[in-house]
């Protein structure tokens, strides 16, 4: 057989030879020969079609995590994992596409008041201690604004996710429109902080996870400190819009670990970022589009971790009024062993009844 050299083979399949000694170290990419004296990498003519793959997969933006899942799968359903990591690019650039046409409204002067529908949220919140925790403490917030859920850590974690969510409620009263809602959220974020910091009184035991979002009418921006998550259903399809910051969810975006490795990994319960955090530790901040019908989730760790996305989605999908659905969301996570403190917010998007003309 004849082997191609690394350079040789780097050049066929449009990596750099960088790019083939890490896909080699995640067993991504391993090649089909090493000189055991000079330990210098050689691949065969078979591999390219792989490598390819690879490539064009990196050149999507997937993540090596993803890419090594897809590359293990027959063609049909590695299509259909590409065609689901597309869809999730798609929403993600069209919440900047829509606040791209707001900016140009908003400094040419222009408006589309007129002829946007106005929405409006019907929501419901609670928390629950489990079956196994001594105390809860989460902290779960619903209002005509502001949906938020926190998960403190430490001996004075209940107060440290209290303060954080007690730091944000003021935007329920705040003048808001797209172009500054997200300025306004990062402040009450750094408010939220010196809040903990408070209750912390220096101990680097004590913090909270964050995730909120704020409601403007037909927008919500959204904060995400921590492990807490927020989830979209639209039309039947469930979409996680926040990105956990542990340490495991670094190892899997660096494709050291598999998701399923990560459910073992002793630093899986380990947070990247919290409250009151560093000044590294900025929030995740986005601004998303909201159409009528959807609904949204916000929870604590609690209910992810006992409870599959698949049966999150069944059972956010159910038909039932927000706090039903909640109470369901929660009897779940306690009927998988209520390991943890569960806290949920559901809210749905519904249009705004018309007011009669001249109405406030």
């Amino acid at each position: 057989m004849e082997w191609l050299t690394i350079g040789a083979f780097a050049k066929a399949c449009r990596l750099s030879p960088k790019a083939l000694r890490l896909y080699d170290e995640l067993d991504l990419l391993k090649p089909a020969r090493v000189d055991p004296e000079t330990g210098y990498r050689y691949y065969a003519d078979a591999q390219l079609e792989r490598a390819r793959l690879v490539a064009w997969l990196r050149r999507l933006g997937m993540p090596l995590a993803r890419i090594r899942e897809v590359c293990a799968l027959p063609a049909g359903p590695a299509a259909r994992e590409v065609r689901a990591y597309w869809a999730r690019v798609e929403a993600e650039t069209a919440v900047r596409r829509d606040l791209a046409a707001f900016l140009v409204d908003h400094l040419s002067g222009e408006s589309r008041r007129d002829t946007t529908t106005m929405l409006e949220l019907r929501y419901a919140a609670n928390s629950d201690r489990g079956h196994v925790r001594p105390s809860n403490q989460d902290t779960a917030y619903a209002g005509r604004r502001l949906l938020a859920v926190a998960d403190g850590c430490g001996p004075a974690g209940a107060s440290a996710s209290a303060a954080a969510v007690a730091a944000l409620k003021p935007l329920e009263e705040a003048e808001l429109s797209p172009g500054n809602v997200l300025n306004l959220l990062e402040d009450a974020v750094r408010s939220a902080a010196e809040a903990v910091q408070g209750v912390a009184e220096g101990s680097a035991e004590v913090g909270t996870t964050l995730t909120a979002l704020l409601w403007t009418g037909s927008r919500l921006a959204l904060v995400h400190v921590g492990d807490s998550r927020a989830y979209l259903l639209r039309d039947g399809e469930l979409f996680r819009i926040t990105h956990d910051h542990t340490v495991v969810q670094a190892l899997i975006d660096e494709g050291r670990l598999t998701p399923e490795e990560a459910e073992s990994h002793p630093q899986r319960m380990l947070l990247a970022k919290a409250l009151p955090g560093g000044t590294a530790d900025t929030p995740d901040l986005k601004l998303h589009e909201a159409r009528a019908g959807d609904r949204y989730l916000v929870c604590s760790d609690g209910l992810t971790r006992a409870v599959p996305d698949e049966r999150i989605r069944e059972l956010l999908g159910n038909g039932t009024a927000p706090e039903v659905t909640v109470r369901t969301l929660i009897d779940a996570a306690n009927a998988a062993g209520g390991a943890d403190n569960v806290s949920c917010v559901v809210a749905d998007a519904v249009t705004a009844p018309r007011r009669p003309d001249g109405a406030g």
